[in-house]
């Protein structure tokens, strides 16, 4: 599990570790029933405090993505969670604010971007069938 701390944006750490987790599991790079690092581990790959890691896997377990085995470690759930499909529509969500707020600078048009990512689009299909 690859996550990093920032100290310097706001962000609580431990919703930081909560965010990043979602975000694996969202786009697939946790997979279901995969464990995932004990609380001492992570804690002290991070530098955290355990209590910190704590919090973080108790919001997760509250939200469903997780689930713990009493004395077998910490699990990504079975189950599709909604919160997944939530946290997939946010995350592309955010990069379609993003782009149109630079769209919007340097003069491009809802239909521009459009014609763009169709064009963008096709040559990557091109690309992924050579």
């Amino acid at each position: 599990m690859n996550i990093t701390i920032n100290t310097k944006d706001g962000v609580p750490i431990y919703r930081q570790i909560a965010n990043q987790i979602r975000y694996m599991v969202a786009s697939n790079l946790l997979q279901p029933g995969e464990e995932i690092s004990p609380v001492r581990t992570l804690a002290l790959a991070l530098n955290v405090t355990p209590n910190t890691v704590v919090k973080a896997y108790d919001e997760l377990q509250a939200a469903g993505v997780i689930f713990k085995r009493r004395g077998a470690g910490t699990y990504i759930s079975d189950e599709q969670s909604p919160l997944a499909d939530r946290e997939r529509r946010r995350i592309i969500e955010a990069r379609i604010d993003a782009l149109l707020a630079e769209a919007h600078q340097l003069d491009f048009s809802a239909q521009d971007l459009l014609e763009l990512i169709r064009d963008r689009q096709t040559q990557l299909g091109e690309k992924s069938q050579a």
